[in-house]
């Protein structure tokens, strides 16, 4: 279990987080939504232990995460960032492998892992293609892959528990989000605990077991997608009136009420 008990995180004199408990279990879905400004980078920051809180603890099954080296650190969780950075213009394929070199592996398991992962993130096909590039889209579903493989590396290494993605759809048009999301549910269906910020409020109903829904640094709901996307606690959260319907499908619609 990956958890934040007790968590506050200031910035200077401002509060980014407060009051913070939040406990990511193996093999779930756990979508953040809320507002922009809200502390959701903050708290998958917090959970990726690239933070530090001000208050409070994080601990990785029982220890806690500022206690783990960054190759511990590395095998245990990935983290795909909002706006992931490359210092060099690597092949897409030699990119992926970086992930997958972040756990003690046989030399020859790097291979099938890069192709699973270009695989599941449908990039196969950019393999040989530089990263300085790559469209947006494309930069982001290489990311992708890279975190998958590194999750994959992880595993096979006796890691791979944890996977942190900040906002994996942004970029992507609707057929990549849906692949994207996917992509998720098979970490998930894997043993890996998966914590995702997501804005999509139907993408996150969609394919997470949980939503975590934070406003103001503070949690407003969490629980399971139809609890928490209540058309009262949409309208205080966003500041606009919500239309949510329930599908005999079982899923949730979603909409924004427009009033012009």
């Amino acid at each position: 279990m990956l958890e934040l008990r007790g968590v506050a995180l200031r910035r200077g004199a401002r509060s980014v987080l407060r009051d913070v408990d939040v406990a990511l279990q193996p093999g779930e879905v756990m979508a953040v939504c809320g507002p922009n400004g809200a502390g959701k980078s903050s708290l998958l920051s917090l959970m990726a232990g690239d933070l530090k809180p001000t208050v409070g603890s994080v601990k990785l099954d029982g220890r806690a995460l500022q206690s783990l080296g960054a190759a511990e650190l590395a095998q245990q969780r990935a983290v795909l960032e909002q706006s992931p950075q490359v210092a060099a213009p690597f092949l897409v394929e030699e990119l992926v492998g970086l992930g997958a070199s972040c756990a003690p592996i046989a030399v020859e398991d790097v291979s099938p892992l890069v192709r699973d992962a270009m695989q599941m993130a449908e990039i196969t096909h950019l393999a040989q293609a530089r990263t300085d590039r790559l469209s947006g889209g494309e930069g982001a579903r290489a990311h992708l892959a890279r975190v998958l493989a590194q999750n994959a590396a992880g595993r096979l290494g006796g890691g791979g528990k944890y996977l942190l993605l900040d906002e994996p759809t942004a970029s992507l048009d609707l057929s990549h989000q849906i692949a994207a999301m996917r992509c998720v549910r098979a970490a998930a269906a894997a043993g890996c605990g998966v914590m995702t910020v997501l804005h999509d409020l139907n993408l996150a109903a969609a394919f997470a077991d949980r939503i975590v829904l934070i406003s103001a640094g503070t949690i407003v709901a969490d629980g399971a997608p139809a609890e928490v996307f209540r058309e009262s606690v949409l309208s205080e959260v966003f500041g606009v009136a919500f239309h949510v319907a329930h599908e005999p499908d079982g899923n949730l619609r979603i909409a924004p009420v427009y009033r012009h």
